[in-house]
């Protein structure tokens, strides 16, 4: 199993970013994490159908976000999270194949647990890359326990593609099939719920994680570009 289940966005600034997102795409707040202040970071997430929408910003100077923000020249997409069912499997094979994991975290709380462990940006490129197994595979703790309660379904219902845009969409194709375990055809990687794509920069920012497809409740809006936090939200 390989499924898109997150993905997240920086900006300088939560609060404007959050509430463009709650009023556009229909969502609230499903969690925030207080563990994460420790690392000098506010955010907060967003739940679309049983997907999540991440918000990150910096609140102090030497976050991994704050230097993402000044490389990158502004805010934008930030982070992937696949979700799979053997990730200790998929640890084997990338480092392997000679790929790095940088992180390797879990939690386990009331009879669930997740563990993820995240690529070392520089060995993926694009965006920071996270492969995780959750218990049971309906939850996922990185949002907490209630953030189903939270998911709404007026505007948008799920996320059905992501696309990484690249001075060499072919290059970092290749990387990502490597540490994803899926094979790229024609720009696509084919996932089990949705698919990554890999175009051509296109906005002088070069490598990034720059767009994402939602399905739209009302087929009335498919067609509809929304620009938020330096990223394209896609209504289909």
């Amino acid at each position: 199993m390989m499924r898109l289940r997150q993905i997240a966005l920086v900006t300088p600034e939560l609060r404007p970013v959050e509430q463009a997102i709650c009023d556009q795409l229909g969502l609230e707040v499903c969690y925030r994490d207080p563990g994460l202040a420790h690392f000098g970071l506010r955010h907060g997430l967003y739940a679309i159908g049983d997907q999540l929408l991440e918000v990150v910003a910096p609140k102090q100077p030497g976050t991994t976000a704050g230097r993402f923000l000044e490389r990158r020249g502004g805010e934008g997409g930030y982070m992937i999270l696949l979700q799979t069912d053997d990730v200790e499997h998929h640890k084997a094979r990338v480092e392997n194949a000679g790929m790095r994991v940088v992180h390797d975290g879990e939690i386990k709380q009331h009879g669930s647990a997740i563990r993820g462990i995240h690529l070392h940006p520089k060995d993926v490129g694009g965006a920071i890359l996270s492969l995780d197994q959750a218990e049971p595979q309906e939850s996922w703790l990185w949002a907490g326990h209630d953030w189903q309660y939270h998911s709404l379904d007026s505007v948008v219902t799920d996320m059905v593609a992501v696309e990484i845009q690249a001075d060499d969409p072919d290059a970092m194709g290749a990387r990502w099939a490597k540490a994803v375990g899926r094979p790229v055809s024609e720009g696509v990687m084919a996932l089990d719920d949705a698919e990554i794509r890999f175009v051509q920069a296109r906005d002088g920012r070069g490598d990034g994680l720059a767009a994402a497809d939602l399905r739209a409740k009302d087929r009335a809006r498919a067609g509809e570009i929304l620009n938020l936090c330096g990223f394209q939200f896609r209504l289909i």
